[in-house]
């Protein structure tokens, strides 16, 4: 557990990537925390924003890897780095979902 940590904090420094994914779950933990949602609505905020760092690192370690074994172009490696890059989308789209559900009902009360 204590590389992780560590691999953690090295992302953080190095990663730009990860290190504005870390700020903005900041930003949505804290208004998560503020305003009035529900038990359920703050733990699905939360979790989902964790989910979005944990793919960011997935996909920092996939492009890591293919850059490590060739430094040539091959589609394969494009395809590998483009769909780590994809979850990361995919998981942000369901934070922002969530956020839309979640002030739509604060918004209609």
């Amino acid at each position: 557990i204590i590389w992780s940590w560590q691999r953690l904090a090295h992302a953080y420094t190095h990663e730009y990537s990860f290190r504005s994914w870390v700020w903005a779950n900041l930003v949505s933990g804290t208004l998560a925390l503020w305003l009035p949602l529900t038990s359920g609505e703050r733990g699905l905020i939360l979790a989902l924003g964790i989910l979005v760092m944990a793919f960011e690192l997935v996909n920092t370690a996939i492009e890591q890897v293919v850059d490590y074994i060739s430094t040539q172009q091959h589609p394969a490696a494009k395809a590998a780095k483009d769909c780590g890059s994809a979850a990361v989308a995919v998981s942000a789209i369901a934070v922002g979902v969530a956020w839309i559900v979640v002030l739509a009902r604060l918004i209609t009360g």
